[in-house]
């Protein structure tokens, strides 16, 4: 079966279903969702993030996804089949269905629920300076649960136990923007994120406590970008100006770059202030299996130059956005612009 042997070859449903979204038409994720359907009920379980995804899955009605008369059915599961069979095998983020189950990721639900809460409040909020006090303030939550974790380990497990990956949609329009921004808030919590352009996902390693606080932060900072820009575009079509596609990039990568920052400071800042000398090397232990982990599993990385930002309004409406609320910390880097001017962009891992 050839949704099997992708499976098998690395992927999981949500990133087939990005790949069919983009290459393929509405009918074909119809068509995709029930071919997922009529597979996972083969298993007689399979693991929760899995389950999630399938949950997530637009499969229509209760048929099987075809429309239309027979012959643009059978062509239109040609062409399903045909991107199936041509995906290559990609690092493997888990076992596929049909393994012998693993222990579950272990996650405190409690500090979760308690990030989930300040972002929703960040993503209600129509003042942008209290949206990114409230991500910080997630942020900051984030990186004490990282030091409290690694107090109460010690030694008593090694640096690389618990050390485990998942992907992330990371999509075009504006996918340099978005993998920067993961980039950053992955940093800021000890993982790190790379991002495959081809394929349309940045695959975050981390431990695995960090890796679902990772994935909602960083979904929730492309919600509140969205609302800032389209506050800033109101602005700007009020003003009598006409913003383009450049605009939005520009602004967008400014956005990503100033709070990626911000958030790399304030977890900086946290592990300062709130890690003793005796978590210190417990942290430092840590971040070098992450780093060890996501070499091995990516050896041929290379950093990624970003392009595009060439609208000057858009790239300081941007930095303007990100910069309402003062957290009084330098950010930990600055980031060039291919053309090496004067507004710096931002590099992610890309592969």
């Amino acid at each position: 079966m050839l949704l099997g042997a992708a499976w098998r070859r690395g992927w999981e449903p949500a990133d087939l279903a990005r790949l069919v979204r983009r290459d393929l038409r509405p009918a074909h994720s119809l068509r995709y969702a029930a071919l997922v359907r009529d597979e996972t009920r083969r298993y007689a379980r399979l693991a929760p993030r899995w389950t999630a995804q399938l949950a997530e899955l637009d499969a229509g009605d209760a048929g099987d996804g075809a429309r239309g008369d027979r012959f643009s059915a059978a062509a239109e599961a040609v062409e399903l089949f045909r991107l199936l069979f041509r995906v290559p095998a990609i690092e493997p983020v888990g076992p596929p269905p049909g393994s012998p189950p693993t222990a579950p990721l272990p996650t405190d639900d409690r500090e979760l629920s308690r990030v989930r809460a300040l972002l929703a409040k960040a993503e209600a909020t129509a003042y942008p300076a209290e949206a990114e006090a409230l991500s910080a303030k997630a942020q900051e939550l984030m990186t004490r649960h990282r030091i409290d974790a690694a107090r109460l380990a010690g030694a008593v497990t090694g640096p690389g136990d618990g050390v485990a990956a998942r992907r992330i949609g990371v999509e075009q329009p504006y996918g340099e923007a978005w993998a920067i921004l993961l980039d950053a808030v992955a940093r800021a919590s000890g993982c790190r994120a790379v991002w495959n352009e081809e394929h349309g996902f940045s695959t975050v390693v981390g431990e695995a406590a960090n890796l679902a606080a990772v994935e909602l932060l960083h979904t929730s900072l492309l919600v509140q970008a969205h609302s800032a820009l389209t506050r800033a575009e109101a602005e700007a079509r009020a003003a009598g100006r006409r913003r383009t596609k450049t605009f939005r990039q520009s602004f967008l990568l400014a956005y990503a770059d100033h709070v990626g920052a911000r958030l790399e400071a304030t977890a900086a800042a946290t592990v300062t202030e709130s890690a003793g000398p005796e978590v210190l090397p417990v942290l430092a232990a840590r971040d070098v299996a992450v780093t060890e982990a996501t070499e091995r599993m990516f050896p041929k990385t290379k950093a990624a130059r970003v392009r595009g930002i060439s609208d000057e309004a858009g790239w300081l409406r941007g930095r303007e956005a990100a910069s309402r609320a003062d957290l009084d910390h330098q950010p930990l880097r600055r980031l060039r612009s291919e053309s090496g001017g004067g507004a710096p962009g931002g590099a992610s891992p890309a592969r």
